[in-house]
């Protein structure tokens, strides 16, 4: 961890109050890299994995396929660690500003945004830089 969050709330529950979650419990999170700016994924959040996050300064997510908590890099070691943590001006995003140990898709790939539309057709526009079978000892990483 080469940078880690400078200011946890001194009351998580008034954070949490300023965030408004969906029908669920969830609120969506993008991750992104503090130095460069990239954005490496999206994922969820529930209450307990913002608490988690900004108390341990490793991002922690809500797996909405496993219904538990995801710990980013448990069992790949592509942590992320948090380095700033903002939301949006109505409360319902949240963004995870990163220091990416790794890749951060389970593809394998830097980024989750490797789709794109180049001379209008669907193409792929990076490449597997870890293979996934070497990354996941199990499923649990995957979401």
């Amino acid at each position: 961890m080469s940078d880690t969050i400078q200011h946890l709330p001194n009351d998580p529950d008034s954070l949490l109050n300023s965030l408004v979650f969906n029908n669920v419990g969830l609120i969506p999170v993008i991750a992104q890299q503090f130095d460069t700016g990239e954005v490496l994924m999206m994922a969820w959040m529930n209450e307990e994995a913002v608490r988690e996050s900004l108390t341990t300064g490793r991002v922690c997510y809500w797996s909405r396929s496993r219904k538990a908590l995801w710990r980013k890099g448990e069992s790949s070691g592509q942590v992320q660690s948090l380095v700033d943590f903002r939301w949006d001006c109505d409360g319902d995003t949240i963004l995870a500003l990163v220091d990416q140990s790794g890749v951060a898709c389970h593809t394998g790939r830097r980024n989750c945004f490797y789709n794109a539309v180049r001379d209008g057709k669907v193409s792929t526009i990076a490449e597997v830089i870890i293979d996934p079978e070497s990354l996941y000892s199990s499923q649990s990483e995957k979401k």
